[in-house]
């Protein structure tokens, strides 16, 4: 490996971290305790990593010392041993390089998301609303809190849209790939003569941002209020609860009335405002990195088809890395992990041909 010398680096560091952990004098200051701990648990997984690398690496030069002695027997157990030592060590060194990869500053984050029925009238509402069940009973398996912020609901239980936020550590990093275009083809139930129909969904899965992220001037905000069209009963309807926000320079408008109190709306408005400039800055930022990628995972783009949901095949296919599995029923009901690990050993794995070829 030509970073030996940033690892070695990485655990004498650590060393020093672990030293400074244990030192009674420092227990005494929480915040930097909080720092030490911090750091310690970034660079714990690629120093263990490496200690496990440099054992087996020593094993293997005992090994082939070994391969060409005189004893035949010791020769033998050692070609054994390298056979078997040797693909690890392969393996060892590829994840030595994903753990050095930069790490997206977004991953730890809440996110907001944003689903809304595309083509195919009343049953993309539909897929919307399955979508959204999707997600929140995925958040559900996490431990996470989903919490609604505005909605458009049709007659029949399904969602023009739906925005909603997912609260939770590590909620980006496993939801940033859902952002686009999903597929649907079913036989809706408001279909009579059982023929199979496609309809389209969009997805937009969005950092939260902090007050530090974004820098929003009250002076370029235009603040109405109005009377909730949504759930909540007569209550609703005859306060103005309901808060839009719009962004006079750039132009985002933001709503928020799920909830009774105008205050609490006003809020969380506030906060898919910021999470909306956050992902524009961003994506602006973006866009020359993602023109030079090879596009194995898609570029982002949320105009980009990236699955198909086959209901009479039990099938779901994401067309950007080429993965089918079999289990449609199972991910509906939140079991989204399989998809969620291919995505991200993609991402991956793409990340580090792009860093080899520069």
């Amino acid at each position: 490996m030509n970073y030996l010398g940033k690892l070695e680096a990485f655990e004498k560091d650590f060393e020093t971290i672990e030293a400074k952990m244990a030192d009674p004098s420092t227990h005494g200051n929480l915040k930097e305790l909080q720092s030490l701990a911090r750091r310690h648990s970034h660079l714990e997984p690629v120093v263990a990593k490496y200690r496990e690398y440099r054992k087996i690496s020593a094993d293997i030069e005992e090994a082939r010392s070994l391969v060409y002695g005189s004893d035949q027997d010791m020769a033998e157990l050692a070609r054994e041993e390298l056979a078997e030592k040797e693909p690890l060590l392969e393996r060892l060194e590829q994840e030595i390089r994903i753990l050095l990869l930069p790490k997206d500053p977004n991953d730890e984050k809440s996110v907001i998301m944003e689903i809304r029925g595309g083509a195919g009238g009343e049953e993309a509402a539909l897929f919307a609303a399955d979508l959204f069940r999707m997600y929140t009973r995925f958040a559900e398996r996490e431990g996470w809190k989903t919490e609604v912020l505005d909605y458009n609901e049709t007659g029949i239980g399904g969602y023009k849209e739906i925005i909603f936020r997912i609260d939770g550590n590590g909620v980006f990093s496993k939801l940033k790939f859902d952002s686009g275009v999903h597929r649907v083809q079913r036989v809706p139930a408001t279909e009579a003569g059982g023929r199979v129909h496609t309809s389209t969904a969009t997805v937009a899965v969005l950092p939260e941002a902090e007050d530090v992220d974004v820098e929003i001037n009250t002076e370029d905000l235009k603040i109405d209020t109005y009377r909730s069209s949504g759930a909540g009963g007569q209550y609703v309807n005859m306060t103005d609860s309901a808060v839009r926000i719009t962004h006079v320079p750039t132009g985002i408008v933001v709503t928020c009335q799920d909830e009774r109190s105008q205050l609490k709306n006003r809020v969380k408005a506030m906060a898919y405002l910021r999470a909306k400039l956050y992902d524009a800055e961003l994506r602006k930022q973006n866009e020359e990195l993602a023109s030079e990628r090879r596009g194995q995972i898609g570029t982002g783009d949320r105009s980009e088809r990236i699955r198909t949901y086959n209901f009479s095949q039990n099938r779901i296919t994401d067309h950007r890395i080429g993965v089918t599995l079999y289990k449609l029923d199972q991910y509906l009901d939140g079991d989204l992990y399989d998809l969620i690990e291919a995505m991200t050993v993609a991402d991956q794995t793409e990340r580090l041909h792009t860093i080899e070829a520069n």
